[in-house]
This record gives structure tokens, C-alpha cells and sequence, in this order.
């Protein structure tokens, strides 16, 4: 899904909300969600807006890489911005692969890659242990600094094999207990997931976090 370029001029920065991210799955995701909260609202990807080199992701927490994300996001654009950290935490692996779960295998973004070395890594656990959580952290950072955040997780153990078409990252190796461990993340349509996934559920805490400054 290719995401087309945007010309910032024709924003109303007080009307704009630039999700950091060129990943237009996510954009799509924390669009459905906030977009209800926010109607009034505009949400752009900050890949969108022009050429901007990635932040250094220095952070030992997912919330911390959120933060960072985010206050980048300002810092290029003058806008309000919004920006999650997730990954996935992975019990018999000690948590991994975490706050480096997009750059699991070496390059970043790279699914296909990521999750042949989850199951790789996984070869030969038994189904009863290889639990696992996505987690997320969401940042929202206006222009003035002001910061709401929101977090959230979603439980269920890691398959032996790719399932379903919808999603992305690792959702095709996810079982979600909520799902009662019969369908992979990728499996159900968005509407599904994100009633019940980490980054719906942070995006959800995030919401009650903002409406509780009016």
C-alpha cells in the first residue's frame, strides 16, 4: 500500500495530525481508531510530508521509543504528533525480540525476514510455552510539548507457521487468546483486531488519558 505525498501548505496545522510513520498499515490503523476521538482531525504520514531521516531509537522501553518518534515528528514539521512503539515479547525467547521487532532480522521492516528468524528461534518449543504478548506504546506530543500517552498488550502464543493475509509484522505467527488461540491477528479483518489488539487497546488508553483534559 503505497501512501502518496501531501503538500504540508495545504494543511490547517491546527486540524493536522502527523502519524510518524511511512507505514501506511499503521497509519490506517491508528486512523480508524483516533479518528473517532478526534473527527475534526486530519491524520497524515509523516513519510507524506516529505524526506525525513529516521530517529535514532535509543530507547530501552517502547514507551521511550514512542516519545522519541514522536517528538521528531515535531521537531520536522511544527504539527501535532502521534507515534507508536510495539513489538512483540516472546517468553522462551526472554522478551525478544522487543523493542527490536521490526529490526528483528537486520533490516527494518523487513517481515518476511523477521518472522523466519522468530521461527527459527522457536524451532523445537513446545506449543504450551512459546506465549507471547504484542505491547504498545502510543505518544501523542503537541507543538507546545505537552504530552498524553497511552499503552496497551495483547496475549497469545506464536504458531509454527504463517496464517492469514490482513495485517502485518508478525500477525500472521500470532494466536491472540482473545481469539480463543484459533485465529492468527492476521486472519480476522482490521475492525476485529483492533478491538482487541495491543496497539487498539493503547490508542483506547490514550483517548481516555486526552478526553480527561477538557
Amino acid at each position: 500500500m503505497a501512501l502518496e505525498k501531501i503538500d504540508a501548505a495545504a494543511l490547517d496545522p491546527a486540524r493536522t495530525v502527523v502519524v510518524a510513520t511511512g507505514n501506511a498499515h499503521k497509519l490506517v490503523e491508528i486512523e480508524e481508531i483516533l479518528g473517532r476521538a478526534l473527527p475534526e482531525m486530519t491524520f497524515v504520514a509523516l513519510s507524506q510530508l516529505g524526506d525525513f531521516e529516521d530517529p535514532e531509537e535509543t530507547g530501552t522501553t517502547f514507551a521511550e521509543n514512542a516519545i522519541i518518534k514522536a517528538e521528531a515528528a515535531v521537531a520536522a514539521t511544527g504539527l501535532t504528533a502521534v507515534a507508536d512503539d510495539s513489538g512483540l515479547m516472546v517468553d522462551p525467547l526472554g522478551g525478544e525480540p522487543g523493542v527490536y521487532s521490526a529490526r528483528y532480522a537486520g533490516v527494518h521492516g523487513d517481515d518476511a525476514a523477521n518472522n523466519a528468524k522468530l521461527l527459527a528461534k522457536l524451532e523445537g518449543v513446545e506449543d504450551a510455552v512459546r506465549t507471547a504478548r504484542f505491547v504498545s506504546s502510543i505518544a501523542f506530543i503537541e507543538p507546545d510539548g505537552l504530552v498524553t500517552m497511552g499503552e496497551g498488550t495483547c496475549e497469545g502464543v506464536v504458531g509454527h507457521a504463517e496464517r492469514g493475509t490482513h495485517g502485518f509484522g508478525y500477525d500472521p505467527l500470532f494466536y491472540a487468546d482473545a481469539f480463543d488461540g484459533k485465529l492468527t491477528t492476521a486472519e480476522v479483518p482490521s475492525e476485529q483486531k483492533d478491538a482487541i489488539s495491543h496497539r487498539g487497546e493503547a490508542l483506547c488508553a490514550f483517548i481516555r488519558e486526552f478526553e480527561k483534559r477538557d
